[in-house]
C-alpha cells in the first residue's frame, strides 16, 4: 500500500529566519488564512452587533414600554446571536485547517530535508532535538497559526469598537485607544524574558531526550560494565536541571497569564465607571451605558486573542528557529554530476591518505588512530567531498546514487528499523531465501535467526534493542552482504562478537565476496590474517602495505597495533 502525503511538494521553505519560516508557512496557503480572517473578523463584530441591538431594545421598547420594538428588537438579538455560533464553528473548522496544513507541510519538509542530507545529519544534529521537533516544536508552529485568523480579527474588532464608542463619546473612546497599547507594553519584558529562557530549556530539552536515547540504546552494555548507577545519577542530576528551567518558563507565562485576566477586569471596571458618571450626568443615555458595558466586555475577547497571541510567536519563533536550522544544514557532498561511474570495476584511490582499493581484492585497513580510517571510508564511499579518483576520474564528479548503489559503507552502529527480522535485513531490492540464508551464515547469524519464536518472520524491535550488540552487529553484517555492492566498506564488523565467531566470520567473508572489492576497517588478527593485502595507516597516511605477515615482520608500530588488537579480542 502507497503511503499517502498532504502535498506532493510541500514547497521550498524560506530558511533565512524562523520568522520568514512562519510567513513562509501562511503563504502557502492564502486562500484559507484569507477564509480564516473573514470568518474571524465576522465573529468578533457580531460580538460587537449584539449590545447595539441590545442598547436599542432598551432605548426603544424597554424604557418607552413599546412591546413591538422589544420583541422586534429582541428576536434580532437571538438571529444575531445564533448566526454568530454558527459563524464560530466555521471559524475553528478553518483555523483547524490552518494548523494542520502547517504542522504536516512542515514534518515534510523537514523529513525531505533530513533525506537529502544523509549521514551529515546524525553528525550536525543529536538525535534528541530531531525529537523534540517531531513532538514539542511541531505543536508550537502550528499554534503559531492561529494568529493569521484571531489575531488579525482582534485588531480589527478593536478598531471598529473604538470608532463605534467616539460616536458615543470621545472620551471613553480615547480610553479604550490608549488602555490596549498600555497593556501591550506592561507584557513586552515578559514576552522576551519568556522567550529567551524558553530557548535554555528547548536546547535542553532536546540534549537530555539524545542522553536517554543513548542510555535506553546501550543499557545492556551499561549494566554489564556497572555503569548503570552513574548514568542515572547524572540523568537525574540534568533532569532536575530541566524541571528547574521549566519551572522558570511556567513562572513566566503564569505572569502572563495572570496580566491577560486581571488587566482586562481593571480595564472594564475603570471604562463602567466612566460610563457610569457620563449617565448620571446625562451625556450618555442607560442604553448606551449597557451597550459601553457590552462593547468593552466584549473586548476582552480580542484582548484575551492578542495576549494569547503574542505567547504563540514568541513560542512559535522559538521553535521555528529549531526547524530552520535544521533545514539549513547543507550535505557534507554535492551532486553535480559531470562524469560517469567506471562501467567496469575499476579502482579507487585516495590520494589524501596514498591508499589505493583495487578491484575484487579483500583489503584490510589497520589504522594506528581509528579516527584516520574513518576518514578514508567517508571519501572512499563519497560521503565527503574529497580529491578520491575512481578509475582515475574524481569521485566528486559522479552521481551519488550510483556511487552509492555499487559504493556501500556499513558502519557498525548503522540503523535498525523495526519490522521482520527478514524486513530487517532485507535491501532495497527483492532477495531469495536461499540468498538469505547464505548470508546469514556468512555473518554467522543462524543462532539469532534460531533463537527467535518465528525465525525470519519473527519482530525485532527498533535499533535492535531486543538483541545482543554481537547479534545486532550481526545483523547488519548480514544486510550489507545481501546488498551484494560492486565494493563493500565494512567498518569494525566483527567488535562485538567473541574470537571463535569472529574467525567463521573472517573466514566466510572472504569466500563470499570472492572476486568482489571488499575493505574491512579493523585491528583484528583474524580479520587481517585473511585479508589479500593490509593497509597500515599513521597519522592518516599509509605507512606500509603487505600481507598481515609480512608487516608483523618488518613493521613495529604495526606490530604492537596488531598484538593491541590480539588483546582486545574476547
Amino acid at each position: 500500500m502507497r503511503l499517502k502525503v498532504p502535498y506532493a511538494d510541500p514547497g521550498v521553505p524560506d530558511t533565512r529566519g524562523p520568522g520568514r519560516y512562519l510567513w513562509w508557512l501562511v503563504r502557502k496557503q492564502p486562500g484559507r488564512v484569507s477564509l480564516g480572517v473573514l470568518l474571524a473578523s465576522t465573529w468578533m463584530l457580531g460580538l460587537v452587533v449584539q449590545p447595539y441591538l441590545l442598547a436599542r431594545a432598551i432605548d426603544d421598547g424597554l424604557r418607552p414600554e413599546n412591546l413591538t420594538a422589544l420583541g422586534t428588537w429582541t428576536l434580532a438579538l437571538l438571529a444575531a446571536g445564533a448566526a454568530n455560533a454558527a459563524i464560530g464553528v466555521l471559524r475553528h473548522r478553518t483555523m483547524t485547517f490552518i494548523r494542520l496544513d502547517a504542522g504536516f507541510r512542515t514534518v515534510q519538509v523537514v523529513i525531505r530535508h533530513a533525506a537529502a542530507v544523509g549521514a551529515e545529519l546524525p553528525r550536525r544534529v543529536s538525535t534528541g532535538e530531531v525529537v523534540s521537533i517531531g513532538a514539542a516544536d511541531l505543536d508550537r508552529v502550528m499554534r503559531t497559526m492561529t494568529v493569521t485568523g484571531p489575531g488579525v480579527a482582534a485588531v480589527v474588532s478593536y478598531a471598529v469598537v473604538a470608532v463605534v464608542l467616539t460616536g458615543i463619546s470621545p472620551p471613553l473612546a480615547l480610553v479604550v485607544l490608549l488602555g490596549l497599547p498600555a497593556l501591550m507594553l506592561a507584557l513586552g519584558p515578559l514576552l522576551n524574558r519568556m522567550r529567551d529562557t524558553e530557548t535554555a530549556y528547548r536546547e535542553q530539552q532536546g540534549a537530555l531526550a539524545a542522553r536517554a536515547g543513548d542510555i535506553v540504546a546501550g543499557l545492556r552494555v551499561l549494566c554489564g560494565i556497572g555503569g548503570k548507577d552513574r548514568f542515572a545519577g547524572r540523568y537525574h542530576r540534568d533532569s532536575s536541571a530541566l524541571r528547574a528551567s521549566g519551572y522558570r518558563v511556567g513562572a513566566f507565562s503564569s505572569w502572563i497569564e495572570a496580566i491577560a485576566v486581571g488587566l482586562p477586569s481593571l480595564f472594564l471596571a475603570a471604562v463602567t465607571w466612566l460610563g457610569a458618571r457620563m449617565t448620571a450626568a446625562g451625556d450618555i443615555t442607560v442604553g448606551e451605558l449597557v451597550a459601553v458595558y457590552g462593547y468593552v466586555a466584549m473586548l476582552a475577547t480580542p484582548i484575551f486573542f492578542l495576549i494569547e497571541g503574542a505567547q504563540d510567536i514568541n513560542r512559535g519563533l522559538v521553535a521555528a528557529r529549531r526547524v530552520t536550522r535544521v533545514l539549513t544544514l547543507r550535505p557534507a557532498t554535492t551532486d553535480h554530476a559531470t562524469t560517469p561511474c567506471p562501467p567496469e570495476p575499476a579502482a579507487l584511490h585516495d590520494p589524501t591518505s596514498g591508499l589505493t582499493v583495487h578491484p575484487g581484492e579483500l583489503l584490510a585497513i589497520a589504522a594506528a588512530h581509528p579516527a584516520d580510517a574513518l576518514a578514508v571510508a567517508d571519501r572512499l564511499g563519497r560521503y565527503t567531498d574529497s580529491d578520491a579518483t575512481w578509475g582515475n576520474e574524481p569521485l566528486t564528479a559522479m552521481p551519488v546514487a550510483e556511487v552509492r548503489r555499487r559504493v556501500l559503507v556499513a558502519d557498525n552502529d548503522a540503523h535498525l528499523f523495526a519490522g521482520t527480522l527478514r524486513d530487517t535485513v532485507t535491501p532495497g531490492h527483492a532477495v531469495t531465501d536461499e540468498a538469505i540464508e547464505h548470508a546469514i551464515h556468512t555473518a554467522a547469524a543462524g543462532d539469532v535467526r534460531t533463537g527467535l519464536p518465528d525465525g525470519l518472520d519473527s519482530p525485532v524491535d527498533a535499533q535492535g534493542r531486543d538483541l545482543s550488540g554481537g547479534q545486532r552487529q550481526r545483523v547488519r553484517l548480514t544486510r550489507a552482504l545481501l546488498a551484494d555492492p560492486e565494493v563493500l566498506i565494512l567498518v569494525e564488523p566483527t567488535s562485538a562478537v567473541d574470537a571463535h565467531t569472529e574467525a567463521a566470520i573472517a573466514t566466510r567473508l572472504r569466500e563470499h565476496r570472492r572476486d568482489q572489492t571488499t575493505v574491512v576497517v579493523s585491528t583484528s588478527p583474524l580479520l587481517l590474517d585473511r585479508a589479500d593485502r593490509v593497509a597500515y595507516l599513521l597519522d592518516g597516511r599509509v605507512a606500509a602495505t603487505g600481507t598481515h605477515t609480512d608487516l608483523l615482520e618488518r613493521e613495529r608500530g604495526y606490530r604492537e597495533l596488531a598484538h593491541r588488537g590480539e588483546e582486545l579480542v574476547p
